[in-house]
């Protein structure tokens, strides 16, 4: 943390010692800062997530429940000062139980901040609204992606079909909105009775449902869960639960083109890396890749894990 950092956390907290640098990345940096009874978290956002602080701050305003607390954040410098926000559901195991609990307040943050959407995307929240798709896939296959050859030729081959489901999940009137894009193990907290998410540097303005694209593939490579598992089927049902019924049918579409949106979005942060730093991204950008050509392959489609296609959450 640098000194101007520092001055200003101590404008809004009293440090007990020094702070430390936990988590470094391209895109933000991460530091621990002491204080009489534990610690804050200070955020310092690279450009390509400076939204990330400010729209933190608002859902914080409006979803207490789900959120640490916001000290303080500066929308100029990218900077996001946090009250620790509990125990990493990673270090617990990725319990199921605990997303049983967090998805259904999620769903209700997500419809309550579709009438926000607008508002989000002119502050740089990235935009992935379904109308924008279909072109945002064309451009995406037209970029070297890091898998093979013959893998990029079926991307690419796939577009007239991902308009044709952009065009039908159009008709279930599920609204744009926020979506976390990163929701997975390492970024869901218990604190006492409650879940809290953090990390919305990943986020866009889309389509809610695709949220547990991440969250499932998670229960599925780390936790091991079966595609059949009854847990997808009760984790989907009580995220829907928050939604219209008529909504809720889209599901399983929403899934596969939010697989696609997924892709879109990883795109966006690999443009801004070079070198050795591109290649690591690139490990993971595959995998989701591969994971999006299984959704576009119904009849045949495999996920790159264990030749089975994705988990949509169809368990019983």
């Amino acid at each position: 943390m640098d000194a101007d950092a520092e001055e200003w956390v101590r404008g809004l907290v009293a440090p007990t010692g020094a702070a430390e640098d936990v988590h470094i990345r391209p895109w933000a940096r991460a530091s621990r800062v002491p204080v009489l009874g534990g610690a804050v978290w200070f955020k310092a956002c690279a450009p390509v997530q400076a939204f990330e602080p400010r729209l933190t701050a608002l859902l914080f305003a409006r979803w207490p429940r789900l959120l640490p607390q916001v000290l303080g954040h500066d929308e100029a410098r990218g900077w996001l000062l946090l009250t620790d926000a509990g125990v990493r559901v990673a270090e617990l195991g990725n319990p199921p139980e605990a997303w049983l609990r967090a998805l259904p307040l999620y769903g209700e943050l997500q419809r309550g901040e579709a009438v926000h959407a607008d508002d989000h995307v002119a502050h740089d929240v990235p935009d992935l609204r379904l109308p924008s798709l279909p072109e945002r896939y064309e451009d995406l296959v037209r970029h070297p992606l890091p898998v093979t050859p013959e893998e990029q030729q079926a991307l690419a081959s796939r577009t007239d079909l991902f308009g044709r489901w952009c065009e039908e999940l159009a008709s279930y009137g599920v609204p744009d909105t926020v979506q976390h894009g990163d929701l997975h193990m390492n970024n869901l907290f218990l604190d006492g009775g409650q879940v809290r998410l953090l990390d919305w540097g990943d986020s866009s303005v889309g389509q809610p449902f695709s949220s547990l694209l991440e969250t499932f593939r998670f229960l599925e490579q780390v936790n091991g869960l079966a595609a059949d598992d009854p847990w997808f089927g009760r984790l989907r049902d009580a995220y829907l639960e928050v939604w219209e019924p008529g909504q809720r049918a889209a599901f399983p579409l929403a899934m596969a083109v939010g697989s696609v949106a997924h892709c879109v979005a990883w795109l966006r942060q690999r443009e801004h890396l070079r070198g050795p730093e591109r290649s690591a991204f690139d490990e993971g950008f595959a995998v989701v890749l591969r994971r999006a050509l299984a959704f576009l392959t119904p009849a045949t489609g495999t996920s790159c894990q264990g030749g089975r296609r994705p988990v949509m959450g169809t368990g019983a």
